[in-house]
Order: structure tokens, then C-alpha cells, then sequence
């Protein structure tokens, strides 16, 4: 098996060398209407960018947006903000996976933004920049609520996963009562409430079984599950194997 994974990941590379170095293999995200891509380079200057981005950055083309940063097109503060971001996955070479935020391209949007950010690095593995998606997921309309503090509730979710977290507080911090608060969550991440947070508590529990020494006791306590046990099952549903399994796989335990 390991002979094949070699083989197979060797295959992948000559593939890859093949290819022309023009830009057919970034068309594919022309494609997709409701998602930008984008390319930057170390200083946050757009390398690539798709048709999404441009309309995102009001430039027609993409050769519009080529050499510039988001401060040639987004206001001081957002603009900053999206350089912070960038800086962090270029410094530390760490992902920013499902940050949700108002759509980039309007003040008052009613458009929630799911973006992710990873860094890309050249042929001797140092950081040369990063690679960003941004996908459109919902809409806000009525007088109840708006993107900006549905974005923030997300934010606090994120950020507070380990902790005690109700529906009924969710639709307070929203601006919304319980009802189409509930209906609003589901439809922009096909989840309930409860089940965006427990995927939270499970991805996060996979990191600390990675990344620390914790047993899992105290994950269970620093995630905010109830016990070892109430851990044990909602990692299994949702990952299909158990804790102690995924640890040991991860860390190369045989």
C-alpha cells in the first residue's frame, strides 16, 4: 500500500509539471457564479483573480485588479481588516477557514460571505503567498436583524464554541426572535444551530487530539461536551472513527 501511495502521488507531480503555464487551469472558477477566487502575493496583491472577484472588486476584468491590494478597492477599515487576515496566514502559515463577514463589495450588504484563506508556497516550501475562496451564502431581508450582527453571532460562535451556547441567546446577539432566527441558520449553513456548534466542538476536539497531549477527558471539558463519553459519541457520528483512533492515526501510532 505504501508503494502505491508513492506511485500514485509521483503520477500527480508529472501531471502537474505538464501543464502550460498560461492560465487555462484557473478558468474552471469563471464557472462558479456565486464564488470568488483569488491569488495574492506576499504584499496582498491580487496574482489571480476570477470573474466573482472582479465583480466583488468592481473591476471588469481581471487584469484591472492584477498588482492591486483590497485598498484600491474596499473602504480603510474592511480593507485593513482583510490585510490583517492575510498577514496572519502568511506569517504563521495557518489556515482562516469559514470566516463569515458581510459581503466585501457593498456597505449594508444583505449578503453573508463564507471566506477561507490557506497559504501557497514555491518549489522549496517557503510562503509566497495565499489562496482565497469567498462563497455567498445568504440572503437578510425584513426589518429584524441584519448581516453585520447575523456575521458577528458566527464570529462569537467560532470563538466560543467551549462554552454554553443557546439558540434563544444566538437569536438576541442576531437581532431576531427564536423562530426565523433558527429558519435563517439553517438556510445559510444547512444545520441547525446546535449542529454548526457540536461540528465546532468535534473539529476542534481533532485538533487538540493532534496538536496536544490532553487526554481525552480534558478535551471533552475544553470543548465544552459534557464528559469523555458525550465526546466519544458526537466524534464518532460526525467523523465516523473513534478519538482514540483518530489520535493515534494522526500522530502515526501503529
Amino acid at each position: 500500500m505504501y508503494i502505491s501511495i508513492v506511485k500514485d502521488t509521483s503520477m500527480q507531480e508529472q501531471f502537474i509539471t505538464r501543464l502550460s503555464p498560461d492560465d487555462q487551469f484557473f478558468k474552471i472558477f469563471d464557472l462558479l457564479p456565486e464564488v470568488s477566487f483569488y491569488l495574492k502575493d506576499r504584499l496582498s496583491r491580487f496574482m489571480v483573480i476570477n470573474r466573482k472577484g472582479c465583480e466583488i472588486c468592481g473591476v471588469a476584468k481581471e487584469e484591472d485588479a492584477i498588482g492591486k491590494t483590497d485598498h484600491d478597492f474596499f473602504g480603510q477599515e474592511k480593507a485593513d481588516k482583510y490585510r490583517a487576515d492575510d498577514l496572519v496566514v502568511i506569517e504563521t502559515g495557518k489556515p482562516i477557514l469559514n470566516r463569515i463577514e458581510a459581503a466585501a463589495n457593498q456597505v449594508g450588504s444583505e449578503r453573508l460571505m463564507i471566506s477561507d484563506k490557506v497559504p501557497i508556497r514555491d518549489r522549496r516550501g517557503r510562503i509566497m503567498g495565499l489562496a482565497g475562496i469567498g462563497r455567498l451564502v445568504e440572503r437578510l431581508s425584513g426589518r429584524s436583524g441584519n448581516v453585520d450582527q447575523f456575521a458577528k453571532m458566527v464570529d462569537y460562535i467560532q470563538n466560543n464554541y467551549g462554552d454554553s451556547i443557546t439558540s434563544p441567546k444566538l437569536a438576541k446577539m442576531s437581532g431576531m426572535s427564536l423562530g426565523p432566527f433558527e429558519r435563517r441558520f439553517k438556510r445559510a449553513f444547512a444545520l441547525s444551530p446546535h449542529q454548526y456548534i457540536m461540528r465546532l466542538r468535534v473539529s476542534g476536539s481533532a485538533r487538540l487530539l493532534t496538536e496536544t497531549e490532553l487526554t481525552i477527558s480534558e478535551i471533552a471539558q475544553e470543548c465544552g461536551f459534557y464528559d469523555q463519553a458525550h465526546l466519544c459519541r458526537s466524534f464518532r457520528n460526525i467523523m465516523n472513527l473513534t478519538p482514540s483512533f483518530f489520535r493515534a492515526r494522526e500522530k502515526g501510532i501503529r
